[in-house]
């Protein structure tokens, strides 16, 4: 069923334009970050622009070169993570001394980020259970016995290692942590599958953006904008700033400020003054009231009202007796009589 959807995915107008965008697209790899204070996640980051231009060169000196070319400066880096599926903009110091940012790269197309299965079910006592898989948020990313390329590449690497220890690299939605689980494949523990779980793959099973990340509202598209950092993104701290004083004289209009009154003290615990009285909670609004009256007398002005200070429409009058009688009655018991 699920590769039935994700086939009807791929079909879908407005989904095939990123699929080809993402297929085709090259950027770096980040295979290790040793600066703990540069917010670039490894694997699941890929360096796809440097200084607004685009990486389509896999060269590594060309891309080392432009980063020492702003030594002592800023670099700029568009990030494409796996996570979500994003592009972010991030500007990062380059040393004066080293000229370097750090970081490990590969050139790689970006759709290696797609080799990700989903696990979906987890069966009770299966390899996957005692292995310590959980279901719906974890993710396995890969394996360092071999390269995983294709949907069928995690099946074809457990059959190679049935009753061996596999080593698998996965990810957790919930917690937003990656972690190395040894699982021993078998057909022998009792249940359906060597790993005794559900994996999902495709569209539909990509990595999702971290819990901690805001969601977007239905209706609204998201836009690369949201995560560069001039418009307030994660990456740099907003350094809070006292609002600026209102400019006073000159030619500035200055709107009038509410000042807040005096903060009253708090009332007495007996709960009635000691007139006797209860004070009215709130005030009357004088201004108010006579405004409304002005604009009722005017409104009585233009339809012509008569200014009476009488009583309203008179009663109306009282009949002397009540309904006539029915004649015919008599006559019919006239001639009953005769």
């Amino acid at each position: 069923m699920f590769n039935a959807l994700n086939r009807f995915m791929s079909r879908l107008d407005g989904d095939a334009p990123q699929r080809q965008h993402d297929r085709d697209s090259f950027g770096f790899q980040v295979l290790r970050n040793t600066n703990l204070e540069l917010p670039i996640e490894p694997w699941f980051d890929y360096i796809v622009g440097i200084n607004g231009r685009p990486i389509d060169n896999p060269d590594p000196s060309l891309f080392a070169q432009e980063v020492q070319n702003c030594a002592g400066g800023t670099v700029t880096l568009g990030l494409w993570s796996a996570k979500g599926q994003r592009i972010r903009e991030m500007h990062i110091p380059v040393p004066a001394d080293t000229a370097t940012l750090g970081l490990s790269l590969q050139f790689a197309p970006i759709s290696l980020a797609a080799n990700v299965w989903h696990v979906l079910d987890v069966q009770a006592n299966s390899p996957a259970d005692i292995a310590g898989l959980l279901p719906y948020s974890d993710y396995i990313l890969g394996s360092p016995e071999g390269a995983l390329n294709g949907e069928s590449a995690l099946g074809e690497l457990v059959e190679d290692f049935i009753g061996r220890p596999l080593r698998l690299y996965v990810y957790n939605n919930e917690y937003n942590v990656s972690r190395e689980v040894t699982i021993q494949p078998s057909r022998s523990w009792g249940g359906d599958g060597a790993l005794g779980c559900t994996l999902g793959y495709g569209a539909l099973h990509r990595l999702p953006a971290p819990l901690s990340e805001p969601v977007n509202a239905p209706g609204e598209t998201m836009f690369d904008g949201d995560f560069n950092e001039k418009s307030g993104g994660g990456y740099t701290p907003a350094q809070a700033s006292s609002p600026a004083p209102p400019p006073t004289g000159g030619d500035f209009l200055v709107p009038a400020q509410i000042v807040s009154p005096t903060p009253a003290s708090a009332p007495p615990r007996g709960g009635t003054p000691r007139g006797g009285k209860k004070k009215d909670r709130h005030a009357t609004n004088n201004f108010m009231d006579d405004y409304f009256k002005e604009e009722t007398e005017k409104s009585l002005a233009l339809d012509n009202a008569p200014k009476s200070k009488g009583t309203g429409v008179p009663p109306p009058p009282k009949s002397a007796g009540g309904p006539p009688k029915a004649e015919h009655k008599e006559g019919a018991a006239d001639e009953g009589g005769a």
